[in-house]
């Protein structure tokens, strides 16, 4: 069968754990840019290969001439590249196992670089392969002059064999491992939107390979790996690194520090890295198994949608943090990447959550986690949700429309970008009053969490059933706020604040009547089925009204009081179909697809009516809807069009221009884990 990769990306993933520990390259060539982080800062590392004594570069800037680049394939768990010169082909594999269904395997901050030579030929060759993993992975400003390091040898341990068939053959010692870091550390030192870590070690270890060897260089202050190959006539050759980043704390949780979910029972660094060797293997297959399944899922969309989603899996997992609360909960705390910072953002979490719904509903527990524990605080003295629960890596206290007269607060957000660090929000009284009601989503957040406990309960109606009894008061003060102000409305900001203040926004209208409707699941999975059939019917009421209210004689439109030629793309809507509600008609989704056809551009159909930029999460769970199920595989291409053409070097952005193709800021975002709804739309019609 043949395989869909993703081809060109604008910004290619070479190593995604998570928010900090984050490779890309930004060129069709590996050897095109240096290396760098998701936020653009540089990043560096280089590799270069002697061939019989002669230097070329594959990997990054450098005087040495490059290898010909023959091969860039992106799967969802794997990166790979080829190249040759004098007579040899070099191949690369730059994977990460972020299998959802595993969740120790998934938060192990351990990728992996695999390499193979072989004679091209069919001569003898003498190859070394030459790595440098530069300081400034360990440091946000380039500070390597404080960098120190050093390497020991790996001791597996009796309870770590080997095992038959590994790389490196039985045995109890894995070679050489070196290390660096700050000599200064600040563990969880600052807080802020494109910021890289500032604390922590990066290590290199060899993973498999005879001739591989790894050590710490002083005078540049950086890891370097070298592997030695004597290559025959045929065949080839390999060596496997391990590359590992130890935050040793990881998110502070209300003011706990706590480590990365792989952690939380005491293993070190150490530990970690003697599992991804010694499950290696294991892992390699699986992740091959999971790529072949997720492609064979996605393909009935069409190879576009295949691609799509394949530039959205790692990326889409890997702006997360996973962590454990203190009774070993899974915690999955999101980051708005060149948004603003926010961590555990509500509304990030319903754009992304298709993607988890699919492959492991726990995660989008873990997302809703720290906004039940931080609404149910003083502090928050509102009746419906709130917008996220920090800024990361800092999960004490909603940051998002704080109080301009807090002058603690104004100061902390104009520092977002030097690291300034919130203080304890969530240890705040009620009468402190941190704030400002006017740049809160009180619509957007309280449906969002609504309609994904909604989600949840329908999936596992007994496994939810523990979450949805201890936060029902919760949501019962949330659906009240949706009945009074959710059928039309007001002035207040929605997810796509980006846009400004909307009064009478349709969208958010169905929004909330989905909250209503997800209230009424709650209530049937709860066993109060009185209040489900009339909290079913309220939402009945609402979505007949709203929708005879917003309509013109081929769509509906942006606002309640818009002229005719308004119109939005209609995306909260997918939850009717999802939840089996049946509040619109086939001829509305049919009438929404026909606007959203006429108005679609070079690169996708724009948001609205107001601007040419669109969301590309937004743009696919509308096109779920088609009545004719065609959408997905025609809006699929424009997206990937957007991918093979536009000339910012980014990862994939979810905010961008329909016509040119430019980024409008976002990147690198989780939302992207929102293209699958159309899978998980799929799934929920086949579940009945």
């Amino acid at each position: 069968m043949k395989r869909i990769t993703a081809g060109r990306l604008p910004a290619v993933p070479l190593i995604t754990c998570d928010p900090y520990f984050s490779l890309w390259s930004g060129s069709d060539n590996l050897y095109g840019t240096d290396t760098c982080h998701w936020t653009g800062r540089r990043k560096r590392v280089i590799g270069t290969a002697r061939i019989d004594g002669t230097d070329y570069r594959f990997m990054g800037l450098g005087k040495a001439p490059a290898m010909e680049q023959t091969e860039l394939s992106v799967t969802a768990t794997c990166t790979t590249y080829g190249f040759r010169a004098a007579g040899v082909e070099l191949s690369l594999e730059f994977w990460t196992p972020l299998l959802l269904d595993d969740l120790d395997v998934m938060s192990r901050p351990c990728s992996y670089v695999e390499m193979a030579v072989r004679s091209l030929d069919g001569k003898p060759h003498e190859v070394e392969l030459a790595w440098t993993f530069s300081g400034e992975l360990c440091c946000d400003n380039g500070q390597t002059e404080k960098i120190g390091g050093g390497s020991f040898a790996l001791e597996m341990g009796e309870g770590h064999p080997m095992g038959e068939g590994h790389p490196m053959g039985e045995g109890h010692t894995a070679g050489r491992t070196a290390w660096m870091g700050l000599r200064q550390q600040h563990p969880l030192g600052h807080s802020g939107d494109s910021i890289a870590i500032d604390w922590g070690y990066l290590y290199l270890a060899a993973a498999g390979g005879s001739t591989l060897e790894v050590s710490y260089h002083q005078v540049d202050r950086s890891l370097q790996a070298k592997a030695a190959f004597g290559l025959k006539e045929t065949g080839w050759e390999e060596a496997s690194l391990v590359a590992a980043y130890d935050d040793i704390a990881s998110i502070d949780y209300f003011g706990r520090l706590l480590p990365g979910y792989w952690a939380r029972d005491g293993k070190t660094i150490l530990d970690a890295i003697r599992e991804a060797i010694v499950s290696h293997d294991g892992l390699l297959e699986r992740c091959q198994a999971f790529d072949q399944t997720l492609e064979a899922e996605t393909m009935e969309f069409g190879e576009a949608y295949t691609k799509v989603c394949i530039a959205a899996y790692r990326q889409s997992i890997a702006a997360h943090k996973l962590i454990a609360d203190e009774q070993g909960r899974a915690v999955f705390i999101s980051k708005e990447c060149h948004s603003n910072g926010c961590a555990a953002t509500v509304d990030v979490t319903y754009p992304s959550t298709p993607l988890f719904f699919c492959y492991n509903p726990e995660l989008v527990r873990g997302m809703m986690r720290p906004i039940f524990r931080f609404a149910k605080l003083p502090v928050w003295g509102y009746d419906f949700a709130p917008h996220d629960a920090g800024r990361y890596p800092y999960v004490t206290g909603q940051v998002y429309g704080l109080a301009g007269y807090q002058e603690a607060a104004q100061d902390l957000r104009d520092g977002e970008d030097t690291g300034y660090v919130y203080p304890m929000l969530w240890q705040m009284p009620e009468s402190a009053g941190m704030y400002n009601l006017k740049n809160q989503m009180p619509v957007e957040e309280s449906g969002n969490m609504l309609i994904l406990e909604a989600a949840l309960v329908r999936l596992d109606p007994e496994g939810e059933r523990e979450q949805l009894l201890e936060n029902l008061p919760l949501y019962e003060k949330w659906v009240k706020y949706l009945l009074e102000y959710g059928s039309d409305p007001g002035e207040q900001l929605c997810t796509d604040d980006f846009a400004g203040h909307l009064a009478h926004n349709v969208n958010l209208a169905f929004k909330a009547i989905m909250g209503v409707e997800a209230y009424s699941i709650l209530m049937q999975a709860a066993g109060r089925d009185e209040e489900a059939a009339r909290y079913h019917e309220k939402a009945r009421a609402m979505a007949k009204d709203a929708y005879e209210r917003a309509s013109t004689a081929d769509h509906t439109r942006l606002t309640f009081d818009g002229d005719d030629t308004t119109w939005s793309l209609k995306y909260n809507a997918v939850w009717d179909l999802i939840f089996g509600a049946g509040f619109w008609s086939e001829g509305f989704y049919a009438q929404e697809m026909g606007q959203y056809r006429k108005s679609c551009e070079r690169y996708g159909v724009p948001l609205d009516s107001r601007e040419s930029y669109t969301k590309s999460d937004w743009m696919l769970w509308a096109a779920a809807m088609d009545p004719e199920g065609k959408a997905v595989e025609e809006f699929s291409e424009h997206i990937l069009a957007f991918l093979e053409e536009s000339g910012d070097r980014v990862p994939f952005s979810d905010w961008y221009m329909t016509r040119d193709g430019r980024h409008c800021n976002f990147q690198n975002r989780t939302v992207q884990g929102g293209l699958f709804m159309p899978l998980l739309l799929k799934r929920a019609k086949e579940q009945g």
